[in-house]
């Protein structure tokens, strides 16, 4: 429409010799056109025209169009008035069947485009997904390896992020539960050995009675009272242990005096010393704990009377107390013989004796103490060299003396 508007205005007028140029872009279309002036009567036709365009119906047959659409009327308008109007027929299907194909092929790219988008979608999704929870399903199987018995599975740790720290974790819990085991195993054990030797005494020698080869004499009952002693001082420490164990979720802790704790528990047993000839000398800062009173004398008695089996007599028992760096610590020394480098790592451990101790005991005492300073959020070490005694070192939190807590030195903080 353009074009005849401007060729009007170009002449003022319908000119046909100047509208025939206009006639070979039409024909290459392929349509039929036709000019009518304002009057209606027609001015020009794409048929009267002189071009070597060719025809219409050439164009049409090279574009395999179809045949004419209706006519239609198209007004043409210069300085805003009508001077004519255009009735063309376009051929059917000449652009619209191309742009159908156009769209009907792009549509089918788009369609086959987000069916492989997807698909990938999908691979990459279950790719990631199974990469991602890979972790989860090995940590599920460990547990639930571990809730069958099956203590040797291990949890995966190769991802860096809060999964594999959940495995990690885990892999620790399952080496305590096997440690444990371990040492429940090694205590059931050592309890049934202790046992033994007591029961086996009081066996024969009351079978022996019975068959008649021995007499209860005296001697024989003092054996009897003696082993049944021994019996009943087993299942005592046992039952310490026990309690010890138990500890943390038992304590009656309150702000306490542990200057006057030791110094009282060492009152009480200047007897058994005195009987030993073993001197005991106290160096003791005032220095206040947050702890259980009854416990901790328990920690302090167990220590003392274990330097009985290793001090012999004339030697010598040194408490000292001072805080230092936060911590109340209490340091035992002995002029005994000593612990070997063999017993040394041991003498914590449950049932453990030492073959240079002088008198028999149910090896419970000291691993009592290591639990209870355990419970009490301190630490126990142990230093000796042998033939020149052995130094218990005991660590505990310490307060001011009006009951609040001071804060220890992280660099100061004890390892057992």
């Amino acid at each position: 429409m353009a074009l005849f508007a401007a060729d009007y205005r170009r002449n003022d007028a319908w000119n046909p010799v100047s509208l025939n140029r206009i006639a070979p872009t039409v024909i290459m279309t392929g349509s039929e056109a036709e000019l009518h002036d304002a009057s209606g009567r027609r001015v020009w036709s794409v048929a009267d025209a002189n071009t070597d365009a060719g025809t219409p119906e050439m164009h049409r047959k090279m574009m395999a169009a179809g045949s004419l659409g209706p006519p239609r009327s198209l007004p043409v308008v210069v300085a805003g008035r009508p001077v004519g109007t255009l009735v063309v027929r376009v051929p059917q299907g000449s652009v619209s069947t191309v742009d159908k194909e156009f769209h009907s092929s792009v549509n089918r790219l788009l369609v086959a485009g987000a069916l492989i988008a997807a698909l990938v979608a999908l691979l990459v999704g279950v790719y990631t997904a199974r990469r991602a929870t890979k972790p989860i399903t090995e940590l599920t199987s460990a547990a639930g390896a571990l809730a069958a018995g099956h203590r040797d599975r291990r949890a995966s740790t190769v991802p860096n992020n809060e999964i594999g720290q959940l495995a990690k974790a885990f892999n620790t819990m399952v080496e305590h539960l096997v440690k444990e085991d371990q040492l429940r195993r090694a205590f059931t054990a050592d309890v049934a050995h202790e046992l033994r030797t007591p029961l086996a005494i009081l066996r024969s020698e009351l079978e022996a009675v019975q068959d008649g080869i021995r007499q209860p004499t005296d001697g024989v009952i003092r054996s009897l009272h003696n082993e049944t002693l021994r019996l009943t001082h087993l299942v005592a420490d046992l039952e310490a242990l026990a309690s010890a164990d138990a500890a943390a979720f038992t304590l009656e802790r309150h702000p306490i005096s542990l200057t006057s704790t030791v110094a009282d528990t060492a009152d009480s047993l200047a007897g058994r010393f005195d009987e030993a000839a073993i001197a005991v000398r106290t160096d003791l800062d005032m220095v206040w704990v947050d702890a259980d009173p009854v416990r901790v004398a328990q920690i302090v008695a167990n220590q003392l009377t274990n330097t009985l089996k290793f001090v012999p007599a004339g030697g010598a028992v040194t408490l000292t107390l001072h805080e230092i760096d936060g911590w109340a610590e209490l340091t035992i020394t002995d002029t005994g013989s000593g612990i070997s480098a063999d017993d040394l790592p041991h003498i914590f451990d449950r049932f453990y004796r030492s073959r240079t101790a002088r008198a028999d005991g149910s090896g419970i005492g000291l691993a009592v103490v290591a639990q209870l300073v355990k419970a009490h959020g301190g630490t126990i070490t142990a230093h000796s060299t042998p033939g020149h005694g052995a130094t218990f070192i005991t660590r505990l939190p310490a307060l001011r003396q009006n009951g609040t807590a001071r804060t220890a030195r992280a660099d100061q903080r004890p390892t057992v």
